[in-house]
């Protein structure tokens, strides 16, 4: 969809639809939607007082203008009441009315920016419209070949009035359209299946983005890893005739004496939980385990897009979990790049186990801070559900940090404590530590355990496996994965930024 701002007077356009906003509780209409409704000889204030139009969030309503406008239809968004409006819930009614208006076979769109949206900021009303509409819009369809049964919207003008901050309004629009285009991509990645997104294709999309914004990029194979001693990768990736690629990724966007931040993301492409086997149910979503790594790839790429002044090194071990005759096995013992060693409890606790090295060559590179996203536990799940992603850390300052970049994302992160006693769960009589704890608190002796491996660096872990995927349409969410950790990790960088 092309997007574009022009400045004018949203009632003179010729287009398919125009699409207008509306609160709750008001009894008539006001701002834009007040001039709309003057064309259309009242017709929505009778609407509103009939009860036809509520404003409730997300309620959409399409009226026919029947000539009396330029525009062919009016979309009517309902953005709940006015005190609880947020970029957030914006963003998500843009999406439920652009699917909408898809749906009705409109292929011109045109919305005004304005203070109606419950936003003061030109930039930020212009950024939360392109990501709610370009996210909305997302369908996976690389593998269908009968052709969709609707035709994409073409084109959304986002219109001004004159004079007004163009080019701030275009500020926000070109930000807003890299980060939905980028949790586009990584939506894209966790999408497709793991016969084509293998670890040496996840490693080709790394290169892929890499040239594309001027990142350097690293592919360590098995022979290196060897020569290192990345046990945990190595080990994980036994079982598998892919070969398994530890991907590194550095943008240098300020002084190269800058200290980079550490971005870690997991990158299992397959896991079949390898000897402890998964259940058959539901084994297929296993796809979607690389999608921390696919988080870190795409986010590279938005913040090297956007010129960002912070340096960043990207980080993903990538291999399938898989059972054979030649992998890993219960009782086994690893020995990972930092020297310390851990038993196998569970070959299906293998996400620790390639972090454990990952994070141990960031701390060997001396990256600080460092943040990891994986799709670590289903106990996460169970403890927080599927709108939260769990967060722990060292250093809370730099979790404050994460957490309010999530905010801005509308991705929701949620503390859970890194508690002491429970690392007698993952105790050894054999090794420094074993990979799996008890019954209780699975999230948190999977945080703790990847804890011995960053040490006294200042660390988030952001454990994403509720928010991963979505189960329907919803918002600026579509069914299947979410792209999750992209726009969080591009607003802390951003943020980052700031304070430089």
């Amino acid at each position: 969809m092309d997007i574009k701002v022009i400045s004018g007077d949203i009632t003179k356009l010729e287009t398919d639809a125009i699409l207008v906003g509306n609160t709750e509780g008001e009894s008539k209409p006001g701002g834009v939607l007040a001039q709309v409704d003057q064309a259309l000889g009242g017709e929505i204030s009778r609407l509103i007082s009939d009860g036809a139009i509520k404003g409730k969030l997300n309620e959409i309503n399409i009226i026919n203008t029947l000539g009396r406008l330029p525009a062919r239809r009016v979309a009517i968004v309902g953005l709940g009441k006015g005190a609880e409006i947020t970029a957030n819930r914006l963003r998500g009614a843009i999406g439920e009315a652009f699917r909408a208006l898809r749906r009705a076979s409109v292929q011109k769109v045109a919305t005004a920016i304005t203070r109606d949206w419950g936003i003061q900021e030109t930039d930020t009303i212009a950024q939360t419209i392109a990501e709610g509409s370009l996210l909305g819009l997302y369908t996976f369809r690389h593998h269908i070949t009968k052709p969709p049964e609707f035709k994409e919207i073409e084109e959304l003008l986002l219109v001004g009035p004159k004079p007004f901050q163009r080019q701030v309004a275009e500020k926000g629009l070109r930000t807003g359209k890299i980060l939905a285009e980028a949790t586009i991509k990584c939506r894209d990645m966790v999408n497709e299946p793991a016969n084509f997104m293998t670890p040496t294709e996840l490693a080709a999309k790394a290169k892929e983005v890499a040239k594309t914004y001027g990142l350097e990029c690293t592919i360590l194979e098995r022979k290196q890893m060897q020569e290192m001693g990345m046990g945990g990768l190595l080990g994980v990736s036994q079982g598998s005739e892919q070969p398994p690629k530890f991907i590194i990724l550095r943008y240098w966007g300020a002084d190269k004496k800058q200290t980079p931040i550490g971005f870690v993301g997991k990158g299992i492409t397959f896991d079949s939980g390898g000897i402890s086997l998964k259940p058959s149910e539901n084994m297929g979503d296993m796809k979607e385990d690389m999608a921390g790594g696919a988080a870190v790839i795409c986010a590279l790429g938005a913040i090297a897009e956007l010129k960002v002044k912070v340096n960043i090194t990207g980080l993903i071990p990538a291999t399938e979990n898989l059972p054979s005759g030649s992998a890993q096995r219960p009782g086994d013992i690893v020995k990972f790049l930092n020297g310390k060693t851990a038993e196998i409890g569970s070959t299906d606790a293998e996400g620790r186990l390639i972090l454990a090295d990952a994070l141990s060559f960031a701390r060997k590179e001396g990256i600080s801070p460092v943040i990891d996203l994986a799709t670590l536990t289903g106990a996460c799940m169970v403890a927080l559900g599927d709108l939260y992603s769990g967060a722990f850390s060292n250093n809370k300052e730099f979790l404050d940090q994460v957490v309010k970049a999530g905010e801005l994302a509308g991705e929701k992160h949620w503390q859970l404590p890194l508690v002491e006693e429970y690392k007698e769960q993952i105790t050894s009589d054999c090794a420094d530590m074993k990979n799996i704890g008890g019954r209780y608190g699975g999230a948190i002796t999977a945080a703790l355990f990847l804890s011995e491996f960053i040490e006294d660096t200042p660390w988030v872990h952001l454990d994403i496996a509720g928010p991963v995927r979505s189960d329907k349409d919803k918002g600026f969410l579509v069914k299947g994965a979410t792209g999750i950790g992209v726009r969080t990790l591009v607003n802390l960088a951003m943020e980052r930024a700031k304070k430089k």
